[in-house]
């Protein structure tokens, strides 16, 4: 038996066929045919005729399968339709929304846990980008501070050979301009 990333309860929206766009709750599953039956969506008209004196015949609407591939199944935290990802929580394997932002449980008795899992997660990453910018600027502080103390040391001595130099010529100039 195949399994299914769509179970019985879930809302989902048809993406394929004459009934897109159409959201629905899911009725039944087949996994062994990968076949959902959806509330509303893909109805079709029978011509039943009457089995007994009670029984009326005629035409009766019904809801029909469809496959599985023809639906997305909508996130209940963020709304949006969305590809399933898998989860390993406490154990259980749990189906969670593969957008970036979200990551939250489909499944509602999980739902919980993984919201604290995944601010937790979120945290765990902010801290580890704290402390990689932390050391990016320590980084940078400390080079920044040798190459100024180098030329602070270099100025320094620069200024010290050129008042040197500077000084001769000028009494050479003063010099010269008195005669």
């Amino acid at each position: 038996m195949a399994k299914l990333f769509v179970k019985q309860g879930d809302t989902v929206v048809v993406i394929a066929g004459k009934e897109k766009g159409k959201t629905a709750k899911v009725l039944e599953v087949s996994p062994k045919d990968n076949k959902v039956l959806l509330d509303g969506v893909n109805v079709v008209t029978k011509h039943q005729k009457p089995r007994s004196q009670q029984d009326k015949g005629g035409l009766i609407k019904k809801n029909a399968f469809m496959d599985a591939s023809n639906v997305m199944v909508i996130c209940p935290s963020c709304g949006k339709a969305t590809r399933v990802g898998h989860k390993l929580v406490d154990g259980k394997n749990v189906r969670v929304c593969k957008h970036e932002g979200c990551g939250l449980s489909l499944d509602k008795d999980a739902h919980k846990i993984v919201k604290k899992q995944a601010k937790a997660d979120k945290k765990a990453e902010n801290v580890e980008q704290e402390a990689k910018t932390t050391k990016k600027t320590t980084a940078k502080k400390t080079t920044t501070n040798k190459t100024t103390t180098k030329k602070t040391s270099s100025a320094k001595e620069t200024k010290a050979k050129t008042t040197k130099e500077v000084k001769v010529p000028k009494k050479s100039a003063k010099k010269s301009e008195e005669e």
